[in-house]
């Protein structure tokens, strides 16, 4: 199968939507099937083999900067956007910190869900021009609606399925401001009818999508998560450390980093055995506040010796990090329907505990492997952590439940799978005759 896939990129961070379109494709070209994955405003980061194009960029962030805020840019030569364009170029502005201006990241969406009427005209020209180029794929699949303006442009040069991948739009989307937020949710239901099908990547959360969008339910698939499980290893319950817990996913406020905290204050208060609480992940630079106040309160909790906040990890340091741990637990504050952290943590051998939201609940009742609990409830997380630590025989059960379901539902080649079922499903609903 011939595949054209895009992927929007992260700057210079890791991004879950970025590691799953990755980790699809090199999946799918591994298994001997043509897929071309282009990245959007930046080059992708994973901590995999990356199998982007390199060298190629649509909608190249530098350039989509400018023209939104100053409109000469719109009317550059091509060649000089070629140049902000280059990979070099990118990287370097992802390299600087930019504040974020809400306004401008609302203006900006809406200046992108507005295709060629709106400021980015010039760039779904050249998207265009780029498309007559490239031989034509059997399905061309979108990463998230806010692109989805391409489609219109798409349909000019290629009359094939077109398909949009949902997997966290909503968290963007409520967080823009007024008037924006309005604006690009009826421009997202205007262009749903230019697409063929919607790929989510939880049953939840392809429901959530639905009403979320005013989507027909029958057209959104689902494809759940897979990971390359045989590069963890799995723990073995060991005696000889303190009892170890971890989370592992951006420092930020919606995955609960604080009520973690507050819930290993709560465990420590009921539990008289040595514990660690090992922290890494991604850090903003607008959330350095808010960890400093998390390290702050644990200090004043008396806990400081036995919190370490690691930074963001590569792969190696990943497998590292999570083989020794005894408790998983990243407990958002929001409907996650990733929790790509949960699976590798199960392919780990690490039991988790994590709260009954959005695709956590999937992935336990799925894989096995964990402990759900209430959501938003730092006592019933307590619980659980008290739980593991005092019945190592239980923890080592789960663990090696986590890990088994993996191998067996959770793997790169089963979502692979799952994934041509879904190209073909779109293909042929395409094909079919409409009837009168």
């Amino acid at each position: 199968m011939k595949v054209l896939s895009m992927t929007a990129g992260a700057a210079d961070m890791y991004c879950g939507s970025c590691l799953r379109d990755n980790a699809v494709a090199r999946e799918l070209i591994r298994q001997g099937h043509d897929v071309t994955l282009i990245p959007i405003y930046t080059p992708t980061k994973t901590d995999e083999a990356n199998v982007s194009q390199k060298g190629k960029v649509l909608f190249g962030g530098i350039n989509v900067y400018l023209q939104q805020h100053w409109p000469v840019f719109r009317h550059t030569p091509w060649l000089v956007d070629r140049i902000l364009d280059s990979s070099w170029a990118l990287k370097a502005a992802s390299k600087r910190s930019i504040a974020v201006n809400p306004k401008f990241l609302g203006e900006m969406t809406v200046s992108m869900l507005e295709g060629r009427a709106g400021a980015l005209a010039k760039e779904f020209d050249k998207l265009k021009t780029w498309l007559r180029d490239f031989d034509r794929p059997d399905i061309v699949v979108l990463p998230n609606t806010m692109v989805m303006a391409m489609a219109p442009v798409i349909r000019e040069v290629y009359s094939g399925p077109i398909a949009v991948t949902i997997q966290g739009d909503d968290l963007f989307l409520d967080g823009l401001i007024e008037p924006y937020r309005s604006r690009s949710m009826k421009l997202i239901r205007d262009l749903a009818a230019q697409v063929d099908g919607f790929i989510a990547i939880s049953s939840s959360y392809a429901d959530r999508m639905s009403s979320y969008f005013g989507i027909s339910r029958a057209g959104i698939h689902v494809v759940p998560l897979g990971v390359e499980h045989e590069d963890f290893r799995p723990q073995t319950v060991r005696h000889d450390r303190p009892f170890t817990i971890g989370y592992l996913a951006r420092i930020a406020p919606e995955k609960g980093l604080h009520q973690l905290a507050e819930s290993y204050r709560r465990f420590r208060e009921k539990s008289s055995r040595p514990a660690r609480l090992e922290v890494a992940g991604y850090l903003a630079p607008e959330f350095h506040t808010y960890l400093k106040s998390i390290q702050e309160q644990i200090n004043a909790w008396g806990l400081a010796s036995e919190f370490h906040y690691h930074g963001e990890l590569d792969r190696e340091q990943k497998i590292r990090f999570l083989s020794n741990l005894d408790a998983f637990s990243v407990p958002i504050v929001y409907d996650d329907p990733k929790g790509l952290y949960v699976l590798e943590a199960m392919a780990s051998g690490v039991p988790v505990v994590a709260p009954d939201r959005g695709a956590m609940h999937e992935h336990i009742h799925r894989f096995g492997g964990g402990l759900l609990v209430k959501a938003d409830d730092p006592d019933a997380i307590a619980s659980a952590f008290l739980e593991l630590q005092e019945d190592p025989d239980h923890r080592r059960h789960l663990g090696q439940i986590g890990r088994l379901g993996i191998e067996k539902y959770g793997t790169l080649a089963t979502m692979a799978q799952r994934t041509l079922e879904v190209y073909g499903a779109i293909s042929a609903a395409l094909r079919e005759p409409v009837s009168h």
